[in-house]
């Protein structure tokens, strides 16, 4: 990975993820944009017809360049002469953050995402949460930090599959190896079930986990199975008593009548963790 975009709107949850976010781009060596979507009053849905004036929306532009200035000057004071000093630039766009995220994502190299979660831990998780419209927008690996979350080394990652799609599966876990070889972490393959696992099923573990043995040339995979009811509850327990330090799972997209309903198992982990989530949008 060589660069992270950071999204921040300048609160004490984003200013904590752009903290987790830097240190994790010292110990990758990679570099980092700090992106801020300035939204203003005309852009919302409440605004109805009001047309807000490009004298303030530049004067908004304006303050948002000083808080990127402001937060870059505070993350690089938490560097040691020793470590690597990531580059810092910044990214600021009136919009939506979806929009001026992935417009940015769209036209330059970024290899992830990193913003905080919005709320008391995100437990409400409303629908125009803006974290939750990332997870449903988002075309580049999402990383979820909650303001309960300790910056600390990744040593175990646990990446939770329910082998219903193998090839994407794969995929997703390709892109997460050369992450987990820089920061030597171990990488637990995770299956929630409810019941005995079916022949077929165990066919294709056996054959997953034959094929990640002949490419992916790391040593620190495993497999693990937790039977459980609930899919949200068994990765709660393993990430509690497993000595997890990061989730990862792929969101699949759903219609509209399914978002409005329900939620994707990716978004309702997002309101339960205190450790950081790492969400791969599915391959389409």
């Amino acid at each position: 990975m060589k660069t992270l975009l950071v999204a921040t709107d300048f609160s004490a949850n984003a200013k904590h993820a752009a903290e987790y976010g830097y240190n994790l781009a010292k110990q990758i060596k990679a570099n980092i944009v700090l992106c801020n979507a300035v939204i203003v009053p005309a852009e919302m849905p409440q605004s109805g017809v009001v047309v807000w004036p490009m004298d303030d929306i530049e004067l908004f532009l304006t303050d948002s360049a000083h808080g990127l200035e402001t937060l870059k000057s505070q993350l690089e004071k938490t560097a040691r002469p020793d470590e690597f000093k990531p580059e810092i630039r910044f990214r600021n766009e009136s919009g939506m953050v979806t929009d001026v995220v992935e417009s940015y994502v769209e036209n330059n190299p970024v290899d992830l995402v990193v913003m905080g979660t919005h709320g008391e831990g995100m437990s409400s998780f409303l629908l125009g949460n803006h974290s939750k419209n990332m997870i449903e927008a988002t075309t580049k690996p999402l990383m979820l930090i909650s303001p309960e979350t300790k910056i600390v080394p990744l040593k175990k990652i646990a990446f939770a599959t329910d082998f219903a799609h193998p090839e994407n599966d794969l995929e997703s876990l390709f892109h997460l190896i050369p992450l987990a070889k820089i920061l030597g972490a171990e990488i637990l393959l995770t299956h929630i079930h409810d019941g005995e696992v079916s022949e077929e099923l165990k066919k294709t573990i056996a054959n997953f986990m034959t094929g990640v043995s002949n490419k992916a040339n790391y040593p620190l995979i495993y497999y693990r199975s937790v039977r459980n009811d609930h899919v949200e509850a068994g990765l709660s327990w393993l990430c509690e008593y497993g000595q997890v330090d990061m989730l990862v799972m792929i969101h699949r997209p759903h219609d509209f009548i399914y978002r409005l309903l329900k939620r994707s198992h990716s978004e309702k982990m997002a309101g339960r963790l205190d450790i950081p989530l790492l969400i791969f949008p599915a391959a389409k």
